[in-house]
């Protein structure tokens, strides 16, 4: 018997519009419950799903500093998630 092959799946894909991206984002910030990182990936993934370098000129960053700050590392998020230009992104973001 052979084994199943299976392939990665990517959020980001499949969020289309404006409205499934609020959807996923309000079903995130309910389960997240308060995990940084949770919230970070919720919001890479929404940004990735519009485009990672329109966010990213819209936001006035780097694609890279945007890459950085929405990887779902604790650390980075924390320090991110205190900086001005996190609801700056955020507001880009949707």
């Amino acid at each position: 018997m052979s084994k199943p092959t299976t392939t990665r799946y990517d959020v980001a894909e499949h969020l289309r519009t404006p409205e499934e991206m609020a959807a996923y984002w309000e079903t995130c910030l309910e389960e997240a419950d308060g995990d940084a990182a949770f919230i970070a990936k919720a919001l890479g993934d929404i940004a990735r799903a519009k485009g990672m370098a329109q966010v990213a000129r819209d936001a006035d960053l780097s694609r890279e500093s945007l890459y950085k700050a929405l990887s779902g590392e604790r650390s980075r998020l924390q320090r991110e998630h205190r900086a001005p230009c996190h609801c700056s992104l955020y507001g880009n973001i949707f």
